[in-house]
């Protein structure tokens, strides 16, 4: 399975990122960011691939920046 990481440049886009995907219904989870991945804040959304564009849609739609990579073999 792999998931995808949703990172942020500041805390309080990730706060709204969880807070606007979890209103929508989307399975996602407040993580610290991975070190290996070039974020400027230390957390991150994870969520199982098969959700990722729809996390993706609804952040946009919110106007939340945001990076996003993929990781395989990773349970969400």
């Amino acid at each position: 399975m792999s998931i995808v990481i949703f990172t942020f440049e500041t805390t309080h886009q990730a706060m709204w990122a969880e807070e606007v995907t979890l209103e929508a219904g989307l399975p996602v989870e407040v993580a610290p960011a991975p070190a290996h991945v070039d974020a400027k804040c230390g957390l991150s959304l994870r969520t199982p691939a098969d959700h990722a564009d729809r996390v993706s849609d609804t952040l946009t739609r919110e106007g939340i920046q945001f990076g996003r990579v993929e990781e395989e073999g990773i349970e969400a």
